[in-house]
Protein backbone atom coordinates (compact mmCIF):
# COMPACT_ATOMS: atom_id res chain seq x y z
CA UNK A 1 0.00 0.00 0.00
CA UNK A 2 1.66 3.30 -1.29
CA UNK A 3 0.57 6.40 0.87
CA UNK A 4 1.94 8.89 -0.50
CA UNK A 5 0.19 11.61 -2.64
CA UNK A 6 1.41 14.70 -5.01
CA UNK A 7 3.17 16.71 -2.42
CA UNK A 8 2.52 20.42 -4.16
CA UNK A 9 -1.48 19.78 -3.61
CA UNK A 10 -2.02 20.34 -0.11
CA UNK A 11 -1.34 24.16 1.33
CA UNK A 12 -0.58 24.89 4.65
CA UNK A 13 -2.99 25.14 7.65
CA UNK A 14 -2.41 26.49 11.31
CA UNK A 15 -0.79 24.12 13.96
CA UNK A 16 -3.51 23.90 16.15
CA UNK A 17 -3.30 21.88 20.18
CA UNK A 18 -5.63 18.84 18.99
CA UNK A 19 -4.89 18.74 15.45
CA UNK A 20 -3.66 15.28 14.85
CA UNK A 21 0.22 15.95 14.75
CA UNK A 22 -0.31 19.76 13.93
CA UNK A 23 -2.48 18.66 10.99
CA UNK A 24 0.42 19.59 8.61
CA UNK A 25 1.41 17.59 5.52
CA UNK A 26 5.22 17.89 4.80
CA UNK A 27 3.52 18.13 1.08
CA UNK A 28 3.24 21.62 1.73
CA UNK A 29 7.38 22.12 1.48
CA UNK A 30 8.81 23.80 -0.93
CA UNK A 31 5.38 24.56 -3.16
CA UNK A 32 5.58 27.78 -4.20
CA UNK A 33 2.47 30.37 -4.91
CA UNK A 34 1.80 32.69 -7.64
CA UNK A 35 4.65 34.64 -8.34
CA UNK A 36 7.05 32.22 -6.87
CA UNK A 37 6.61 32.60 -3.34
CA UNK A 38 7.41 30.46 -1.02
CA UNK A 39 4.79 28.67 1.65
CA UNK A 40 7.38 28.65 3.94
CA UNK A 41 9.71 31.56 4.10
CA UNK A 42 7.47 34.01 2.09
CA UNK A 43 10.18 35.21 0.49
CA UNK A 44 10.54 35.37 -3.64
CA UNK A 45 12.09 32.96 -5.12
CA UNK A 46 15.17 33.93 -7.77
CA UNK A 47 14.67 32.27 -11.29
CA UNK A 48 17.12 30.07 -10.36
CA UNK A 49 15.07 28.23 -7.88
CA UNK A 50 12.18 27.53 -10.99
CA UNK A 51 14.79 25.81 -12.91
CA UNK A 52 16.31 23.47 -10.21
CA UNK A 53 14.41 20.32 -11.27
CA UNK A 54 14.31 18.00 -8.30
CA UNK A 55 12.18 14.58 -8.39
CA UNK A 56 8.83 14.95 -7.07
CA UNK A 57 9.70 11.27 -5.66
CA UNK A 58 12.63 12.33 -3.78
CA UNK A 59 11.02 15.55 -1.84
CA UNK A 60 8.54 13.05 -0.90
CA UNK A 61 9.45 11.75 2.69
CA UNK A 62 7.47 8.84 2.29
CA UNK A 63 8.19 7.42 -1.07
CA UNK A 64 11.92 7.74 -0.21
CA UNK A 65 11.78 6.27 3.12
CA UNK A 66 9.77 3.20 1.55
CA UNK A 67 12.42 3.00 -1.09
CA UNK A 68 14.97 2.80 1.78
CA UNK A 69 12.71 0.34 3.95
CA UNK A 70 12.76 -1.76 1.09
CA UNK A 71 16.98 -2.59 0.99
CA UNK A 72 17.37 -5.03 3.78
CA UNK A 73 20.78 -3.92 5.74
CA UNK A 74 20.52 -5.60 8.80
CA UNK A 75 23.45 -6.06 10.90
CA UNK A 76 23.72 -9.36 12.43
CA UNK A 77 26.62 -8.01 14.36
CA UNK A 78 29.43 -7.57 12.40
CA UNK A 79 28.67 -5.14 9.72
CA UNK A 80 25.77 -5.12 6.78
CA UNK A 81 25.68 -5.31 3.48
CA UNK A 82 24.35 -1.26 2.53
CA UNK A 83 26.02 -1.23 -1.36
CA UNK A 84 22.31 -0.99 -3.34
CA UNK A 85 21.24 1.21 -0.34
CA UNK A 86 23.69 3.82 -0.95
CA UNK A 87 23.65 3.41 -4.65
CA UNK A 88 20.03 4.49 -4.88
CA UNK A 89 20.68 7.48 -2.25
CA UNK A 90 23.84 8.16 -4.25
CA UNK A 91 21.26 8.65 -7.25
CA UNK A 92 18.88 10.73 -5.41
CA UNK A 93 21.73 13.11 -4.67
CA UNK A 94 23.31 13.01 -8.14
CA UNK A 95 19.97 13.78 -9.72
CA UNK A 96 19.64 16.65 -7.40
CA UNK A 97 22.93 18.34 -8.60
CA UNK A 98 24.91 17.41 -5.13
CA UNK A 99 27.89 15.67 -5.72
CA UNK A 100 28.37 12.33 -3.34
CA UNK A 101 30.71 9.43 -2.65
CA UNK A 102 30.42 5.98 -1.67
CA UNK A 103 33.43 4.75 0.55
CA UNK A 104 34.10 1.35 0.53
CA UNK A 105 35.48 -0.68 3.17
CA UNK A 106 37.63 -3.46 4.16
CA UNK A 107 34.21 -5.82 4.35
CA UNK A 108 32.46 -6.06 0.77
CA UNK A 109 29.55 -4.22 0.45
CA UNK A 110 29.50 -2.55 3.68
CA UNK A 111 30.19 1.04 2.87
CA UNK A 112 29.16 4.64 3.79
CA UNK A 113 27.77 7.46 1.39
CA UNK A 114 28.68 10.84 1.81
CA UNK A 115 26.87 13.67 -0.12
CA UNK A 116 28.20 17.68 0.27
CA UNK A 117 25.97 20.38 -0.71
CA UNK A 118 28.25 23.60 -1.48
CA UNK A 119 28.10 26.63 0.97
CA UNK A 120 28.37 29.95 0.01
CA UNK A 121 31.04 30.60 3.16
CA UNK A 122 34.11 28.61 4.27
CA UNK A 123 32.49 28.36 7.78
CA UNK A 124 32.64 24.74 9.02
CA UNK A 125 30.29 22.65 7.58
CA UNK A 126 26.94 20.87 9.34
CA UNK A 127 27.36 17.68 9.28
CA UNK A 128 23.83 15.07 8.98
CA UNK A 129 25.09 11.95 10.49
CA UNK A 130 22.38 9.26 9.55
CA UNK A 131 23.54 5.36 9.71
CA UNK A 132 22.11 2.98 6.75
CA UNK A 133 22.29 -0.67 9.09
CA UNK A 134 19.29 -1.67 10.86
CA UNK A 135 19.37 -4.61 13.57
CA UNK A 136 17.94 -7.64 12.32
CA UNK A 137 14.42 -9.15 12.55
CA UNK A 138 12.51 -11.99 13.81
CA UNK A 139 10.18 -12.15 10.50
CA UNK A 140 7.24 -14.79 12.29
CA UNK A 141 7.62 -11.90 14.53
CA UNK A 142 6.15 -9.19 11.90
CA UNK A 143 2.17 -8.61 10.82
CA UNK A 144 3.95 -7.09 7.71
CA UNK A 145 6.81 -7.82 5.82
CA UNK A 146 9.51 -5.91 7.42
CA UNK A 147 11.12 -4.19 4.28
CA UNK A 148 8.01 -3.53 2.21
CA UNK A 149 7.45 -0.23 3.70
CA UNK A 150 3.63 -1.01 4.29
CA UNK A 151 1.42 1.67 5.32
CA UNK A 152 -1.92 0.83 7.28
CA UNK A 153 -3.55 2.70 9.65
CA UNK A 154 -1.68 5.89 8.97
CA UNK A 155 1.88 4.19 9.98
CA UNK A 156 4.31 3.12 7.88
CA UNK A 157 6.08 0.00 9.13
CA UNK A 158 9.55 -1.49 8.67
CA UNK A 159 12.99 -2.39 9.77
CA UNK A 160 14.38 0.98 10.50
CA UNK A 161 11.46 2.97 9.89
CA UNK A 162 11.91 5.04 13.19
CA UNK A 163 15.26 4.27 14.05
CA UNK A 164 17.05 5.44 11.66
CA UNK A 165 15.60 5.43 8.22
CA UNK A 166 13.03 7.67 8.60
CA UNK A 167 15.01 10.45 10.32
CA UNK A 168 17.57 10.19 7.24
CA UNK A 169 14.55 10.43 4.91
CA UNK A 170 13.22 13.80 6.83
CA UNK A 171 16.23 14.63 6.53
CA UNK A 172 16.93 14.04 2.58
CA UNK A 173 13.60 15.29 1.91
CA UNK A 174 13.88 18.56 3.83
CA UNK A 175 17.17 19.56 1.75
CA UNK A 176 16.30 18.69 -1.55
CA UNK A 177 13.21 21.08 -0.48
CA UNK A 178 15.57 23.39 -0.10
CA UNK A 179 17.73 22.66 -3.46
CA UNK A 180 14.67 22.46 -5.26
CA UNK A 181 13.94 26.32 -4.61
CA UNK A 182 17.05 27.31 -5.92
CA UNK A 183 18.31 27.58 -1.69
CA UNK A 184 22.02 28.52 -1.22
CA UNK A 185 23.42 27.58 2.56
CA UNK A 186 25.97 29.92 4.05
CA UNK A 187 28.17 26.93 4.74
CA UNK A 188 28.93 23.12 3.20
CA UNK A 189 26.23 20.20 4.25
CA UNK A 190 27.69 17.15 4.85
CA UNK A 191 25.09 13.78 5.07
CA UNK A 192 26.66 11.25 5.38
CA UNK A 193 25.09 7.77 5.38
CA UNK A 194 27.28 5.53 7.77
CA UNK A 195 27.41 1.78 8.45
CA UNK A 196 28.16 -0.59 10.96
CA UNK A 197 26.46 2.01 13.76
CA UNK A 198 24.50 -1.22 14.75
CA UNK A 199 27.80 -2.88 15.35
CA UNK A 200 31.02 -3.66 13.39
CA UNK A 201 34.51 -2.90 13.00
CA UNK A 202 34.45 -0.11 9.77
CA UNK A 203 31.57 2.75 11.33
CA UNK A 204 32.26 6.36 12.07
CA UNK A 205 35.55 5.48 14.09
CA UNK A 206 37.02 3.58 11.17
CA UNK A 207 35.54 6.50 8.91
CA UNK A 208 37.44 8.95 10.69
CA UNK A 209 40.15 7.77 10.99
CA UNK A 210 40.64 7.22 7.36
CA UNK A 211 38.74 10.14 5.69
CA UNK A 212 38.76 12.51 8.37
CA UNK A 213 38.69 15.57 6.20
CA UNK A 214 35.59 14.51 4.36
CA UNK A 215 33.46 14.38 7.54
CA UNK A 216 35.23 17.04 9.54
CA UNK A 217 32.77 19.63 10.63
CA UNK A 218 31.98 22.33 13.47
CA UNK A 219 28.29 20.37 14.31
CA UNK A 220 26.64 17.32 13.94
CA UNK A 221 23.46 16.42 13.91
CA UNK A 222 22.41 12.20 14.53
CA UNK A 223 19.82 10.07 15.85
CA UNK A 224 18.58 10.81 19.47
CA UNK A 225 15.87 13.05 21.00
CA UNK A 226 12.67 11.98 20.88
CA UNK A 227 10.25 13.76 20.33
CA UNK A 228 6.69 12.93 22.41
CA UNK A 229 2.74 13.33 22.28
CA UNK A 230 0.28 14.09 25.30
CA UNK A 231 -1.65 11.19 26.71
CA UNK A 232 -3.89 11.09 23.52
CA UNK A 233 -1.02 9.64 21.72
CA UNK A 234 -0.67 12.72 18.88
CA UNK A 235 -0.68 16.10 20.15
CA UNK A 236 2.91 17.54 20.46
CA UNK A 237 4.13 17.74 23.82
CA UNK A 238 7.64 17.66 24.37
CA UNK A 239 10.69 18.01 21.80
CA UNK A 240 13.99 17.31 22.67
CA UNK A 241 17.62 17.58 21.45
CA UNK A 242 19.85 15.21 23.14
CA UNK A 243 22.69 16.46 23.67
CA UNK A 244 24.49 13.41 25.58
CA UNK A 245 24.62 9.87 25.18
CA UNK A 246 24.85 7.13 27.62
CA UNK A 247 28.00 5.34 28.73
CA UNK A 248 27.43 1.50 27.29
CA UNK A 249 29.66 -1.34 28.78
CA UNK A 250 28.99 -5.20 29.16
CA UNK A 251 28.90 -8.02 31.85
CA UNK A 252 29.07 -11.64 31.82
CA UNK A 253 27.24 -13.61 34.63
CA UNK A 254 28.66 -16.77 34.52
CA UNK A 255 27.72 -19.72 37.14
CA UNK A 256 30.01 -23.07 37.63
CA UNK A 257 28.08 -26.57 38.90
CA UNK A 258 28.39 -30.21 38.47
CA UNK A 259 28.41 -31.44 34.74
CA UNK A 260 26.45 -35.19 35.05
CA UNK A 261 24.25 -37.02 33.44
CA UNK A 262 20.83 -35.48 33.00
CA UNK A 263 18.90 -38.39 34.98
CA UNK A 264 20.41 -37.55 38.52
CA UNK A 265 19.65 -33.59 38.63
CA UNK A 266 22.14 -32.16 41.01
CA UNK A 267 21.63 -29.69 43.77
CA UNK A 268 24.39 -26.89 42.24
CA UNK A 269 23.19 -27.05 38.43
CA UNK A 270 24.68 -23.81 37.22
CA UNK A 271 21.69 -22.83 34.62
CA UNK A 272 19.34 -23.01 38.24
CA UNK A 273 21.78 -21.06 39.86
CA UNK A 274 22.53 -18.47 37.52
CA UNK A 275 18.42 -18.29 36.75
CA UNK A 276 17.74 -17.54 40.35
CA UNK A 277 20.50 -14.85 40.22
CA UNK A 278 19.03 -13.06 36.78
CA UNK A 279 15.25 -13.82 38.50
CA UNK A 280 16.89 -11.56 41.69
CA UNK A 281 19.04 -8.67 39.39
CA UNK A 282 15.61 -8.71 36.96
CA UNK A 283 13.44 -7.32 39.61
CA UNK A 284 16.29 -4.87 40.91
CA UNK A 285 16.77 -0.97 39.66
CA UNK A 286 19.85 0.96 40.11
CA UNK A 287 19.76 4.08 42.54
CA UNK A 288 18.26 7.18 40.96
CA UNK A 289 21.14 9.57 39.70
CA UNK A 290 19.87 13.05 38.28
CA UNK A 291 22.38 15.30 36.68
CA UNK A 292 21.81 19.21 35.08
CA UNK A 293 20.79 17.49 31.69
CA UNK A 294 18.24 14.90 33.24
CA UNK A 295 17.00 17.74 35.57
CA UNK A 296 16.42 20.14 32.74
CA UNK A 297 14.51 17.50 30.97
CA UNK A 298 12.82 16.27 33.62
CA UNK A 299 11.15 20.08 34.44
CA UNK A 300 10.44 20.29 30.63
CA UNK A 301 8.76 17.43 30.57
CA UNK A 302 6.63 18.65 34.01
CA UNK A 303 5.79 22.10 32.05
CA UNK A 304 4.73 20.13 29.12
CA UNK A 305 2.41 17.77 30.32
CA UNK A 306 -1.19 18.22 30.62
CA UNK A 307 -1.46 15.56 33.12
CA UNK A 308 -1.54 17.65 35.91
CA UNK A 309 -0.92 14.53 38.55
CA UNK A 310 1.82 13.41 36.33
CA UNK A 311 3.45 17.05 36.28
CA UNK A 312 3.19 17.22 40.12
CA UNK A 313 5.35 13.49 40.64
CA UNK A 314 7.75 15.41 38.63
CA UNK A 315 8.16 18.45 40.17
CA UNK A 316 7.91 16.04 43.63
CA UNK A 317 10.95 13.91 42.02
CA UNK A 318 13.13 17.04 41.27
CA UNK A 319 12.38 18.60 44.63
CA UNK A 320 13.21 15.88 47.18
CA UNK A 321 16.36 16.16 49.59
CA UNK A 322 17.44 12.54 50.74
CA UNK A 323 17.78 9.33 48.18
CA UNK A 324 14.82 7.83 49.83
CA UNK A 325 12.53 10.39 48.91
CA UNK A 326 13.74 10.66 45.61
CA UNK A 327 13.67 6.94 44.87
CA UNK A 328 9.43 6.95 45.90
CA UNK A 329 9.01 10.22 43.53
CA UNK A 330 10.57 8.55 40.63
CA UNK A 331 8.63 5.29 41.03
CA UNK A 332 5.34 7.51 41.01
CA UNK A 333 6.51 9.50 37.89
CA UNK A 334 7.64 6.30 35.84
CA UNK A 335 4.06 4.41 37.28
CA UNK A 336 2.24 7.76 35.43
CA UNK A 337 4.41 8.44 32.54
CA UNK A 338 2.94 7.59 28.65
CA UNK A 339 6.02 6.49 28.00
CA UNK A 340 7.73 4.53 31.34
CA UNK A 341 10.31 1.93 29.98
CA UNK A 342 12.03 5.83 28.67
CA UNK A 343 11.64 7.71 31.57
CA UNK A 344 12.64 4.70 33.79
CA UNK A 345 15.81 4.69 31.65
CA UNK A 346 17.11 8.26 31.71
CA UNK A 347 16.64 8.06 35.89
CA UNK A 348 19.81 5.49 36.32
CA UNK A 349 21.94 2.76 34.90
CA UNK A 350 20.31 0.03 33.61
CA UNK A 351 20.97 -3.65 32.85
CA UNK A 352 19.05 -5.85 30.41
CA UNK A 353 19.65 -9.05 29.93
CA UNK A 354 20.76 -9.75 26.15
CA UNK A 355 22.23 -13.57 25.48
CA UNK A 356 21.83 -16.20 27.37
CA UNK A 357 23.60 -19.26 26.52
CA UNK A 358 24.68 -23.18 28.47
CA UNK A 359 25.03 -26.58 27.87
CA UNK A 360 24.92 -28.54 24.27
CA UNK A 361 23.15 -32.17 25.15
CA UNK A 362 19.91 -32.61 25.77
CA UNK A 363 21.54 -35.92 28.54
CA UNK A 364 23.83 -33.40 29.78
CA UNK A 365 23.95 -31.35 33.09
CA UNK A 366 26.19 -28.76 31.62
CA UNK A 367 29.03 -27.49 34.19
CA UNK A 368 28.70 -24.14 33.90
CA UNK A 369 26.00 -21.47 32.01
CA UNK A 370 26.10 -17.05 31.18
CA UNK A 371 24.38 -14.64 30.79
CA UNK A 372 25.02 -11.07 29.13
CA UNK A 373 23.64 -7.54 30.44
CA UNK A 374 23.92 -4.50 28.28
CA UNK A 375 24.39 -1.69 30.64
CA UNK A 376 24.59 1.84 30.15
CA UNK A 377 25.14 4.47 32.59
CA UNK A 378 24.41 7.93 33.31
CA UNK A 379 27.21 10.90 32.77
CA UNK A 380 27.91 12.14 35.94
CA UNK A 381 25.47 10.13 37.37
CA UNK A 382 26.56 6.46 38.63
CA UNK A 383 30.25 5.51 37.87
CA UNK A 384 30.31 2.13 35.88
CA UNK A 385 32.74 0.78 38.22
CA UNK A 386 30.34 1.54 41.06
CA UNK A 387 27.47 -0.26 39.30
CA UNK A 388 29.74 -3.36 38.80
CA UNK A 389 30.60 -3.49 42.23
CA UNK A 390 27.20 -3.47 43.41
CA UNK A 391 26.08 -6.09 40.78
CA UNK A 392 29.40 -8.19 42.46
CA UNK A 393 27.87 -7.49 45.78
CA UNK A 394 24.21 -8.99 45.00
CA UNK A 395 25.51 -11.83 43.14
CA UNK A 396 28.42 -12.62 45.35
CA UNK A 397 26.63 -15.09 47.71
CA UNK A 398 25.17 -17.53 44.42
CA UNK A 399 28.87 -17.57 43.28
CA UNK A 400 28.73 -16.35 40.43
CA UNK A 401 31.71 -14.90 39.24
CA UNK A 402 31.18 -11.38 37.35
CA UNK A 403 33.56 -9.92 34.65
CA UNK A 404 33.33 -6.55 33.01
CA UNK A 405 34.08 -7.47 28.97
CA UNK A 406 37.14 -5.29 27.91
CA UNK A 407 38.01 -4.63 24.47
CA UNK A 408 40.70 -6.92 23.28
CA UNK A 409 44.20 -6.46 25.02
CA UNK A 410 43.01 -4.13 27.71
CA UNK A 411 42.70 -5.16 32.04
CA UNK A 412 39.40 -4.35 33.12
CA UNK A 413 40.95 -1.65 35.38
CA UNK A 414 42.53 0.10 31.79
CA UNK A 415 38.45 -0.17 31.11
CA UNK A 416 37.20 1.28 34.28
CA UNK A 417 39.41 4.10 33.60
CA UNK A 418 38.14 4.42 29.92
CA UNK A 419 34.87 4.34 31.11
CA UNK A 420 35.05 6.52 33.66
CA UNK A 421 36.41 9.00 31.10
CA UNK A 422 33.17 8.78 29.14
CA UNK A 423 30.96 9.58 32.14
CA UNK A 424 32.91 12.39 32.92
CA UNK A 425 32.17 13.64 29.18
CA UNK A 426 30.47 16.91 29.26
CA UNK A 427 27.01 17.40 27.52
CA UNK A 428 27.22 18.99 23.48
CA UNK A 429 27.59 22.75 24.26
CA UNK A 430 23.94 23.98 23.28
CA UNK A 431 25.42 27.68 22.79
CA UNK A 432 25.82 27.13 18.82
CA UNK A 433 23.72 27.72 15.60
CA UNK A 434 22.64 24.03 15.20
CA UNK A 435 20.72 24.19 18.18
CA UNK A 436 19.42 27.16 18.36
CA UNK A 437 18.39 26.33 15.13
CA UNK A 438 16.84 23.30 16.55
CA UNK A 439 15.23 25.09 19.16
CA UNK A 440 13.74 27.72 16.22
CA UNK A 441 12.37 25.02 14.14
CA UNK A 442 10.54 23.53 16.96
CA UNK A 443 8.85 26.77 18.53
CA UNK A 444 7.39 27.01 14.62
CA UNK A 445 6.74 23.55 14.05
CA UNK A 446 5.38 22.64 17.29
CA UNK A 447 4.07 25.88 18.80
CA UNK A 448 2.06 24.40 21.43
CA UNK A 449 5.27 21.99 22.80
CA UNK A 450 7.92 22.70 24.74
CA UNK A 451 11.63 22.16 23.47
CA UNK A 452 14.19 21.05 25.64
CA UNK A 453 17.74 19.36 25.50
CA UNK A 454 18.11 15.84 27.17
CA UNK A 455 20.35 12.84 27.85
CA UNK A 456 19.72 9.84 24.77
CA UNK A 457 18.93 6.71 26.37
CA UNK A 458 20.92 4.78 23.87
CA UNK A 459 24.15 5.30 22.03
CA UNK A 460 25.15 6.97 18.71
CA UNK A 461 27.90 7.06 15.85
CA UNK A 462 29.11 10.33 17.58
CA UNK A 463 32.09 9.38 19.38
CA UNK A 464 34.80 10.83 16.59
CA UNK A 465 33.54 13.88 16.43
CA UNK A 466 32.83 14.58 20.50
CA UNK A 467 36.47 13.40 21.11
CA UNK A 468 37.68 16.28 19.34
CA UNK A 469 35.07 18.42 20.62
CA UNK A 470 33.08 18.97 17.85
CA UNK A 471 29.20 19.55 19.73
CA UNK A 472 26.60 16.74 18.55
CA UNK A 473 23.13 16.96 19.22
CA UNK A 474 20.42 13.89 18.37
CA UNK A 475 16.81 13.94 17.16
CA UNK A 476 14.04 11.48 15.84
CA UNK A 477 12.09 14.09 13.89
CA UNK A 478 8.76 12.53 14.00
CA UNK A 479 6.30 12.67 17.01
CA UNK A 480 5.66 9.55 18.50
CA UNK A 481 3.59 7.50 20.86
CA UNK A 482 4.77 4.87 23.27
CA UNK A 483 3.67 2.08 21.42
CA UNK A 484 5.72 3.03 18.46
CA UNK A 485 8.65 4.14 20.63
CA UNK A 486 9.05 0.47 21.95
CA UNK A 487 9.51 -0.90 18.58
CA UNK A 488 12.75 0.45 18.14
CA UNK A 489 14.92 -2.82 17.64
CA UNK A 490 11.64 -4.60 18.23
CA UNK A 491 8.84 -5.89 15.89
CA UNK A 492 5.85 -3.66 13.45
CA UNK A 493 8.74 -1.29 14.11
CA UNK A 494 6.70 2.10 13.07
CA UNK A 495 6.33 5.84 12.79
CA UNK A 496 2.91 8.09 11.75
CA UNK A 497 3.15 8.81 8.49
CA UNK A 498 1.95 12.24 9.21
CA UNK A 499 4.69 12.47 11.94
CA UNK A 500 7.22 12.18 9.44
CA UNK A 501 5.51 14.60 6.92
CA UNK A 502 5.56 17.35 10.00
CA UNK A 503 8.89 16.11 11.39
CA UNK A 504 9.93 16.79 7.59
CA UNK A 505 8.73 20.20 8.14
CA UNK A 506 11.06 20.90 11.35
CA UNK A 507 14.12 19.28 9.53
CA UNK A 508 13.23 22.13 6.88
CA UNK A 509 12.96 25.17 8.89
CA UNK A 510 16.07 23.95 11.02
CA UNK A 511 18.14 24.05 7.94
CA UNK A 512 16.26 27.55 6.87
CA UNK A 513 18.41 28.83 9.59
CA UNK A 514 21.60 28.20 7.21
CA UNK A 515 20.67 29.97 4.45
CA UNK A 516 22.97 32.26 2.87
Amino acid sequence: MDDSRDVTAVTRVPLGRRTFLGGVGVAALGATGLGGISLFTGATLSPAAAATAVPEVDKDPLNLLQRMLSYDTQNYGKGANTRAHAQMLKAVWENAGVPAEIIDTPQPDNVHLIARIPGSSSAAPLLMLGHSDVVPVEREAWSVDPFSGTVRNGEVYGRGALDMKGANSATISALLRHISEGSRFERDIIVLTDCDEEAGSFGSGWLAANHWSKVNAGMVLTEGGWFLAQKDRTTPMLITATRQDKVYFNLDLTADGTATHSSKPNPDSAIVTLSRAVAELGSWLAPVHLTEVTREYFAALAKATDDAEFARAVKLMLSARSQNARERAASVVVSKSSYPWLHRALLRTTHAFVIEDSGYKENVIPSSAHVRLNCRGIPGGQKPREFLAQVREMTARRGIQVTLVAPAGKTEAQYLDDLDERWATAPADIDTPLFRALAGAASETYPNAVFAPALFEAGTSLAPWRERGIPGYGVYPYVLDNDQLITMHGNDERIYVEALRQGTAFMYRTFSRFLS
